[in-house]
């Protein structure tokens, strides 16, 4: 089925979003964020995160509609987000899309949350390392070609963005981390603090932030009351840090398995930071990159639209019978 129309659902987290999509295009994306909600308790509060997609889902869908002026008679399909994700979340998403699958008489598509974030820089068939890198998720990915993709490796303990969440409470910048991170590392000087690079050098594609979090938390100790410039080094020798490593491990392999093109998607790939280091060092190693845009970074609806639609493109039929997937690991194909 070329050019879909597809309705697309996401309530894994805390982002209650739908989005219309029409092959490759998107024609509404729309995102509530609930941040303001959880930030209070410095992360996301599973019971807070699914009173509030009950409240907002159906304004969601509805807006995502009109902006893209489409109505149920123009749909071929309606994607969900069916996991991993939190339990609760999950299923508010999954049991708006079910209801108006059997009201509209549409199939539905259960779609894997991180398979969307994977493809969410290219839906096209070349071969590519992708990092995919959020706050729940740090992995690499070897994609043969599309819908032919195995793990490489993943994080052993903290992802990624976790760090930045954990990095930022402990030096008392609030949540989300990352942003927070980020702004006070411009400010800062990345080379104030020698911080370790974990498993740079472990021989396989895993990844750990644990200890980075630990020789932090004795940089804090050891400094002291903290002043602006404090907290500005520690960020920026903290990202630089994390950076460093995801950085390497996914240019090595790249380089291991013979391919020339890298892909980063997830939350953190909005760190500016991040990006122009990707960029500096591929150029570097001759390597072609390609970012996820910002809009498709964070939870959205329209990567769960866009690679439904691809799907079914590719000949994907709907499954008759699943349920939520809380701890679905993203398969081997």
């Amino acid at each position: 089925m070329s050019d879909a129309c597809v309705l697309g659902i996401e309530t894994s987290c805390d982002e209650t979003s739908a989005a219309i999509v029409r092959g490759s295009e998107t024609l509404s994306n729309v995102v509530s964020s609930q941040v303001d909600l959880h930030a209070v308790y410095g992360g996301v509060v599973p019971e807070i995160a699914s009173r509030q997609h009950l409240k907002l889902i159906d304004a969601v869908i509805r807006q995502a509609c009109d902006q893209a002026r489409v109505q149920a008679s123009d749909l071929d399909a309606i994607a969900v987000t069916r996991g991993p994700g939190l339990p609760s979340a999950l299923l508010v998403g999954v049991a708006a899309a079910r209801g108006l699958a059997a009201r509209w008489k549409k199939p539905l598509l259960p779609i894997h949350h991180m398979e969307a974030h994977l493809y969410s820089p290219s839906l096209d068939s070349q071969p590519f390392v992708a990092l995919v890198v959020s706050g729940g998720h740090t992995m690499l990915v070897r994609v043969r070609e599309f819908g032919r993709h195995e793990v490489l490796g993943q994080t052993v303990d903290d992802a990624a963005g976790e760090a930045f969440d954990k990095a930022a409470q402990l030096l008392g910048l609030g949540y989300p981390g990352g942003p927070r991170i980020e702004a006070q590392a411009r400010k800062g000087n990345a080379k104030a603090h020698a911080f370790p690079r974990p498993m740079l050098d472990s021989g396989d594609w895993k990844f750990s932030f644990s200890g980075l979090k630990t020789a932090l938390r004795r940089a804090v100790s050891a400094a002291g009351p903290l002043n602006e410039k404090a907290v500005a080094d520690l960020c920026a020798s903290f990202q630089t840090a994390v950076t460093d490593v995801l950085i390497e491990k996914t240019i090595r392999a790249a380089k291991h398995f013979g391919v020339r093109r890298i892909a980063i998607s997830g939350g953190v790939a909005c760190n500016g930071f991040l990006r122009s280091e990707f960029e500096r060092r591929c150029r570097q190693e001759h390597l072609e990159w390609t970012f996820a845009e910002r809009q498709l970074c964070t939870d959205n609806a329209a990567m769960i639209a866009l690679l439904a639609a691809r799907k079914l493109q590719s000949g994907m039929r709907p499954e008759s019978s699943w349920d939520i997937e809380p701890d679905w690991a993203l398969p081997a194909n």
